[in-house]
């Protein structure tokens, strides 16, 4: 190459790094965001919640310098896999999962190199999404809720609430695989060691839910354990109506069913698990009554 050639590139190439730099910085960095839950009304909404407000703490906003692509199964878990590999062919920097296991093992299933973060995963050890709670390992963290651990103990909580309840029933989402299977053999032994029968229903959508209670009345069940699940969180007032009309006593894993005229819930707090709340430990467990004890 000759010397003037040579100048004449370098000028060139050194006339087009400053562009070049404000093209990388004008790129953003993308999250996708896949939940099992319907979206909110108004997406806007979602920058109240600890994950959005967590980056806007850490200089991230939504728009500004990070980018979002949401994928939502609307309560149908079979859709997950599918949009979760949507987002792994968008090249997306990060996936952030909410909704529970489902989610999260759907994400995990689609990519084995793109950073995964979930949240309110029950037992993430056991149905192998980490490999364990100090040491995650691979491309997969995030926060367990234990509410698996907890879901014995609502029933005991309930059998004491409910004067000879001899029936409890459990209901549970068949489509919610991973959980549902941890979690019917640990309440089916607490219910053995409270002397209580303990039928299992099952109900993945609305109508089901209303064939469930139908169910529960045959039975002349004394009460109604509502497995932890995002599609009954979904559904939480038409659960806590139900019960109310057909005068079950029903416990939940959530404040919001207590808060919506449920009897009573039994779980951890999600503002502190997920961080929203820094001041307390990611352990504490609410008990929820939505009326002083004694009256209702």
């Amino acid at each position: 190459m000759r010397r003037r050639d040579f100048i004449s590139l370098l000028s060139s190439a050194a006339g087009a790094l400053p562009l070049a730099l404000h093209a990388q910085q004008e790129v953003m960095p993308v999250i996708g965001y896949l939940s099992s839950f319907s979206p909110p009304p108004n997406l806007s909404d979602l920058g109240g919640d600890p994950f959005h407000q967590g980056l806007s703490e850490t200089g991230y906003v939504e728009g500004q310098n990070v980018a979002f692509e949401y994928r939502w199964a609307e309560g149908h878990y079979d859709r997950l896999p599918a949009l979760a590999a949507d987002l792994v062919d968008r090249k997306v920097d990060l996936i952030k999962t909410a909704g529970g296991t489902s989610a999260a093992l759907a994400a995990k299933s689609a990519t084995s190199t793109i950073p995964i973060v979930f949240t309110n995963v029950g037992d993430p050890v056991g149905i192998g999404l980490v490999a364990s709670l100090a040491r995650p390992g691979g491309n997969v963290t995030g926060f367990g809720n234990i509410s698996l651990e907890l879901t014995p103990k609502r029933l005991e909580l309930l059998s004491e609430l409910v004067p000879q309840p001899g029936v409890i029933a459990l209901l549970v989402n068949p489509t919610n695989a991973a959980y549902t299977d941890s979690m019917i053999p640990v309440v089916q032994e607490a219910a053995r060691a409270k002397a209580v029968q303990l039928p299992i229903l099952k109900a993945s959508t609305e109508s089901e839910i209303d064939t469930a209670f139908v169910t529960l009345v045959q039975l002349h069940a004394g009460g109604l354990v509502v497995g932890a699940d995002p599609f009954f969180n979904s559904r939480r007032e038409q659960l806590v109506a139900l019960a109310s009309r057909h005068a079950v006593p029903a416990i939940y894993e959530r404040r919001e069913y207590a808060a919506s005229g449920g009897l009573i819930s039994y779980g951890p707090s999600l503002t502190v698990l997920t961080g929203l709340d820094r001041h307390n430990s990611s352990r504490r467990i609410t008990v929820f009554l939505p009326f002083p004890v004694g009256q209702k």
